[in-house]
């Protein structure tokens, strides 16, 4: 069977990884050829993704356009990889998460019949504001074969008539990478290279377009930060499309002047496993994060008012706050002061979810 494995963006690399590898230990039932679409395309965003997951090249490297737009790279997207699928002529197309790769590649997919598998399907945070709800609401709306984290995606899909054939629950395979590079990560000079100790720090994300673009809510995120740095150093990895709004903005600068507020260039994926590791919290408006310190066991404090991810509240580390920053600096004050209850780490979350999704696909499959 001839699979083709979509990534587009930085969230994908992790999850891709693991499926690539465990294809690729079974030649005699698999050929896995990995797609980068080039919708990130800085180093620090893509390249080093390939070379510390141990991923290889991409086998299709499509260089998406970046220049003109949203609706200009989805076309550019499909495009390229249309000629991808001419070329190739897979059996099966596998997409993750839900970027604008995962569902235009999806589309691109299914209008030359080629059955697509996705992973994280059902996943609903059930704002439709956010350009990630439409991406996964669509791509499963075509999926043929649909892995799930866990039971509320299960729910989910099952609500949207999915047949339960084609519903299938693997875990999550981020988890199978943070467990296989737990240990290098250990090993990181991350922390020294920041002037940072165990447990000394909050770690900080902050990319998402709701907290973005709307300057006022932006301008309370920076706040809280800033206010929350009277109690604990924080070091944020600033994305590269964040750091352009807040220099727009002029709300930089209040980063830069606060004493304990570390803005750094983005970093790898063990670089920031070990970061997540280290923390005494997480400060974030990331998916994946949520879910990785609740395996990890960290603290973690969502800057959103709704997640796609509700494991990791009712079994898992991470608690919602919102985007209100008197709300934002109570809670972290609270956190760091008294910490968390101990959650747990939900089921099939155990770093074999990679060979649930290749036993899946040697064992014949059932497409709607």
């Amino acid at each position: 069977m001839k699979i083709l494995l979509v990534a587009g963006a930085r969230p994908n690399f992790p999850k891709i990884a693991p499926i690539a590898a465990e294809l690729r230990r079974h030649p005699e039932h698999f050929e896995a050829l990995v797609v980068h679409t080039g919708q990130h395309y800085d180093y620090q965003l893509s390249g080093i993704f390939f070379e510390e997951l141990e991923l290889g090249p991409p086998d299709h490297f499509l260089q998406a356009r970046s220049d003109g737009g949203r609706a200009l790279q989805m076309a550019d997207v499909m495009s390229k990889f249309d000629g991808v699928l001419q070329q190739e002529k897979p059996d099966l197309v596998v997409v993750v998460g839900d970027v604008v790769s995962t569902v235009f590649c999806s589309l691109g997919a299914k209008m030359r019949d080629i059955p697509v598998a996705h992973v994280e399907a059902g996943l609903r945070s059930g704002d439709r504001t956010m350009p990630e709800e439409i991406n996964r609401v669509a791509t499963d709306a075509v999926a043929d074969l649909l892995f799930t984290t866990d039971a509320d995606a299960d729910e989910n899909l099952r609500a949207e008539n999915v047949p339960a054939h084609c519903i299938h629950r693997v875990g999550n395979v981020m988890i199978d990478t943070l467990m296989q590079f737990r240990d290098k990560a250990s090993n990181a000079d991350v922390l020294q290279r920041h002037g940072l100790s165990p447990q000394g720090y909050v770690l900080v994300t902050l990319h998402r377009q709701s907290n973005l673009e709307d300057v006022d809510v932006l301008g309370g995120l920076v706040d809280a930060l800033v206010r929350t740095a009277a109690s604990s150093p924080l070091l944020f990895p600033v994305h590269p499309g964040t750091r352009k709004r807040l220099e727009e903005t002029g709300l930089i600068s209040r980063l830069q002047a606060a004493e304990q507020i570390q803005l750094a260039e983005p970093v790898g994926y063990v670089d920031m496993l070990c970061l997540m590791d280290n923390a005494r919290l997480a400060l974030v408006d990331s998916g994946g994060i949520q879910e990785e310190t609740t395996v990890l066991g960290v603290p973690c404090l969502t800057m959103r008012e709704n997640t796609e991810r509700p494991v990791t509240i009712t079994q898992g580390t991470n608690v919602l706050v919102g985007v209100d920053p008197d709300h934002i600096v109570a809670e972290t004050r609270r956190v760091l002061r008294d910490g968390i209850p101990p959650g747990r780490i939900p089921d099939l979350w155990d770093g074999h979810s990679a060979e649930r999704i290749a036993a899946v696909l040697r064992d014949g499959i059932t497409l709607r």
